[in-house]
């Protein structure tokens, strides 16, 4: 697996340079299902991702969060279905998957291949610019998240995928994490789907909410802005 957020390509995957405009759905997803040794984890659902939205996957550990999304990251290709990716994407794991051997710049510059001067910048954004020369081993963990981030937004992804980036940290760090990242989304504009388990950060970060449940687990609710919509179609 890489370890770092530049776009993984998978065999599945189909890139169209035609589809980029904001009409069109960033990636999609026609999933007829997913077993690990012939124990089914996901089922039958179709998923489209639309240019400048926030998705969360909300649903209880173990339901298959980090497996859906890690089939659309094109981490996961032992999926039965059909993958469609049109731009490019960064991904962030649960574990910031920080190089310990470099210091915070090099840790942004070097997975990316961003100049100094972006990854400075995106530094800024998210409050460690006075950071640039420390090692992973001198940030606290919510120092590493942030680092995390700011790498995921100095590859400029068109798609962006968080899972459970706001885990295992004191509630006061996860509401200074929202904001960090709320405000790197009103900068970037990025299109992100998030896994989580907590319907607060769904309720508050997202533009759609598909909730997994069942076994195998389906999209067995999706929740827009205010108002709920028909369980989403299956297959």
């Amino acid at each position: 697996m890489q370890t770092h957020c530049q776009m993984v390509l998978s065999s599945r995957q189909v890139v169209d340079p035609t589809l980029t405009d904001s009409a069109s759905p960033v990636a999609t997803l026609d999933l007829a299902g997913l077993s690990f040794d012939k124990a089914p984890i996901l089922g039958a659902f179709h998923l489209s991702v639309m240019t400048g939205e926030t998705i969360a996957i909300l649903g209880p550990s173990g339901i298959g969060k980090t497996s859906l999304l890690r089939i659309l990251a094109g981490l996961e290709t032992r999926f039965k279905g059909t993958r469609t990716v049109t731009a490019s994407l960064a991904y962030v794991f649960q574990e910031p998957t920080l190089l310990p051997w470099r210091c915070v710049m090099d840790n942004i510059t070097i997975p990316t291949g961003c100049d100094v001067t972006l990854a400075q910048e995106r530094l800024e954004e998210v409050g460690l610019a006075d950071h640039a020369d420390l090692f992973p081993d001198q940030l606290s963990l919510g120092q590493q998240r942030r680092l995390s981030l700011a790498r995921a937004f100095a590859a400029k992804p068109a798609l962006l995928l968080m899972d459970e980036p706001f885990v295992s940290l004191d509630p006061s760090l996860v509401e200074e994490m929202l904001g960090v990242f709320e405000r790197l989304r009103a900068n970037h504009g990025t299109t992100t789907v998030f896994v989580t388990h907590a319907q607060t950060e769904a309720t508050r970060l997202a533009d759609r909410i598909l909730t997994l449940g069942g076994k195998p687990a389906t999209i067995t609710r999706e929740q827009g802005n205010q108002n709920d919509s028909a369980p989403a179609g299956r297959d």
